[in-house]
Parts: C-alpha cells; structure tokens; sequence
C-alpha cells in the first residue's frame, strides 16, 4: 500500500445496474489517472468505470443541501394529536 490518502477509499462489492453516460475526453484521463493512483494504493486493480459510482456516491452523502432534503421527504409526519 502508497502512503498516499486518497478521499476514496476501498471499493466495497455492490449490486449493479448498468447505465450508460457520455463524459468530456479530459474527465475520462482524470479518471484513468485517478484509477492507476488508486490501484497502486490499495493494491487491486480498478478502472475508472468502477469508481464513478463510489465517486458520485461519496459526492452526493457529503452534500448537505441534498442530504437535508432528502431527510425532510423522507421524514414521517407525527400522529395526530
């Protein structure tokens, strides 16, 4: 293992669903560059195809104005008193 910190960490192994979207050529080799630093970090071989969703996931937890809707929609109203 690098003793790099990524803010990614290891990949957990997860149920997919395939979806398909078109990226700009320059995000794709950030992507690329950001899987090679992460295999070497964590020793196992990744592509950026395999990070985009843990990367959009991390991305959408740490948003708070998400985050804060999502727990106003998802709160039950209190019974009537």
């Amino acid at each position: 293992m690098s003793a790099i910190k990524l803010r990614l960490g290891p990949l957990p192994k997860a149920t997919t669903v395939k979806l398909t979207v078109t990226i700009p050529s320059d995000l794709k080799a950030m992507l690329d560059r950001y899987a090679t630093q992460h295999s070497q970090t964590y020793g196992e071989p990744v592509d950026a195809a395999s990070l985009v969703p843990h990367m959009l996931e991390t991305f959408m937890a740490r948003d708070r104005a998400f985050k804060a809707m999502r727990t106003k929609t998802t709160r039950s109203p209190s019974p009537a008193q």
